[in-house]
């Protein structure tokens, strides 16, 4: 039982370990993209943070783009909570995208609020020397 119990859990736990994945493997650093849009939908999941952007395109249609984040911990120590990031919230998304160019999937790098107020949303690293400066200020002011 305990050589069963011990194969189940190694199955179960792998999962997770098997769907993350490397920048390179999945988005092109030579496809830098700028996204911009009211937030429609949040995924603050492990191990990347999904926000659904509408963006409108040139003919006035619009679509949906999936943008990849960091881990919501590191996001949250960024400063950067999920009350933020609610429906109908104005981003610009700097990134790059898929490189399966069909998809309406990107990386995110940095987003941007309507006031001006950046934060990194990779997630590796702190990513930008900025950072902590920003962060503090958004405190006094007692925003996202």
């Amino acid at each position: 039982m305990t050589f069963l119990g011990g194969a189940l859990t190694m199955v179960v736990t792998a999962g997770p370990a098997v769907a993350h994945h490397a920048f390179g493997a999945e988005f092109d650093r030579d496809a830098p993209i700028r996204l911009q849009g009211p937030i429609v939908k949040l995924e603050w999941v492990n191990p990347h943070t999904w926000i659904h952007v509408e963006v409108t395109k040139e003919d006035s249609t619009t679509e949906v783009w999936m943008i990849e984040g960091g881990t919501p911990n590191v996001l949250l120590r960024r400063g950067l909570r999920r009350d933020c990031l609610t429906p109908g919230t104005e981003i610009i998304v700097d990134g790059y995208q898929a490189k399966d160019h069909s998809l309406t999937r990107a990386n995110g790098r940095d987003i941007t609020f309507t006031d001006g107020t950046k934060i990194f949303l990779g997630s590796s690293g702190t990513g930008a020397p900025y950072e902590r400066d920003m962060l503090a200020a958004r405190r006094a002011q007692g925003r996202c």
